[in-house]
């Protein structure tokens, strides 16, 4: 059976997060409208602005949708994708999915001019990952559920609840794939 991945492209950087699946080689599709979800077996909610992301899954109807999808698909959560994942609250502008246990302060590594990347330690692997930092959101409730997967200043980075997984980073930026 061929896996297909979805990435959420309403805004932010899904033409990255393409191309990084197709060097690997990864059967991958765009997903704007609630009939492309039926084609995926997981999906991406990439980096990019929060706050038009969430008025764009609103826009076009896809709140349910991925909702629903989540429940037995893998859903990953890069940077702004951590944040539409989380359970953080409401805001006026703003409103997570709901999907995992967790909540973030957003921008909180700094703002755009802040942008930093590091190398960290992944608990899965026995390799330093380079990491790149775009006014990432920082994690600042867990939920007992989570396992973290990578920390950066002792602070968690990646987290899954074994289901869906989240960065605050930007794994599809660089060379480390």
């Amino acid at each position: 059976m061929v896996m297909t991945v979805g990435i959420l492209a309403l805004q932010g950087d899904y033409n990255q997060h393409k191309r990084v699946l197709d060097i690997l080689g990864t059967n991958n599709i765009y997903v704007r409208h609630k009939q492309d979800m039926k084609l995926c077996d997981a999906l991406i909610i990439p980096g990019g602005e929060s706050t038009t992301i969430s008025k764009q899954i609103d826009n076009n109807n896809l709140r349910k949708p991925i909702i629903e999808f989540s429940k037995n698909n893998i859903v990953f959560g890069t940077c702004a994708g951590m944040i539409m994942l989380s359970s953080s609250s409401k805001s006026n502008n703003l409103t997570p999915l709901g999907l995992m246990d967790f909540s973030v302060s957003r921008n909180a590594w700094g703002r755009q001019i802040n942008s930093f990347s590091d190398d960290l330690d992944l608990e899965f692997d026995n390799i330093r990952f380079h990491a790149v930092f775009i006014r990432a959101p920082k994690v600042s409730r867990m939920g007992k559920d989570l396992k973290v997967l990578a920390t950066y200043n002792n602070k968690p980075v990646m987290v899954t609840d074994g289901h869906h997984f989240v960065c605050s980073f930007h794994p599809e930026i660089g060379s480390d794939f």
